[in-house]
């Protein structure tokens, strides 16, 4: 029995699970959303939130001016976090784009969005993203808490059918329009043709 054990084993060896997070927190600074399994968003979202204080520690000893005599950048946190991120261009982003972004925000850099179960196996899905860098929400959680109004017997318009709706009018109105203007050409001296009774 794993009686006080932390975290998910993800079906995974210690080096196969370690790798994983590495390559999923990288791809998670580079890209600042990517999706996955509700588990692995789960274990990806304290590790990559970690790393992220990280850099923003670093670069409040850079502004304040507490490093070693003659060091401008703090040298041994990229080295650290260098260990996890091992793209070089993503490290530098990290430090030098996502860490100032956040840093008056004093934790929960990253949100999980749930969405759903995969079509293949079943498995539950997640999307986890960067907050800072998401799309503006309407502060609503979802459709389901929204207050239920009372539907009339009269199904609601659609804009697209009340745009239809107004072009056939306008259509209408207009052969009737075209229809009156050629009755109104017509000379008296044409004579109507009126059927005549067929011969048996």
């Amino acid at each position: 029995m794993r009686h006080l054990k932390s975290g998910r084993k993800l079906k995974r060896t210690a080096s196969h699970r370690k790798a994983l997070l590495h390559n999923m927190a990288t791809s998670l600074f580079e890209h600042k959303k990517i999706q996955t399994t509700e588990a692995k968003a789960k274990e990806l979202r304290p590790f990559a939130e970690r790393l992220i204080t990280k850099a923003k520690h670093a670069l409040a000893k850079e502004q304040s001016g507490s490093l070693p005599a003659g060091q401008t950048v703090d040298v041994h946190s990229r080295r650290i976090v260098g260990r996890v991120i091992r793209n070089k261009a993503v490290l530098q982003e990290l430090f030098d784009a996502i860490a100032p972004v956040v840093e008056s925000r004093p934790g929960g850099y990253a949100r999980i969005i749930k969405t759903g179960t995969r079509h293949g196996d079943g498995g539950r899905t997640a999307v986890i993203e960067l907050v800072d860098w998401s799309e503006q929400q309407d502060g609503r959680a979802s459709l389901s808490r929204a207050k239920k109004k009372k539907v009339s017997a009269k199904k609601p318009h659609t804009v697209a059918q009340t745009k239809l709706q107004a072009q056939m009018q306008q259509s209408v109105a207009h052969a009737a329009d075209i229809i009156e203007a050629s009755a109104e050409e017509v000379s008296p001296e044409v004579a109507v043709v009126s059927e005549e009774p067929k011969a048996e």
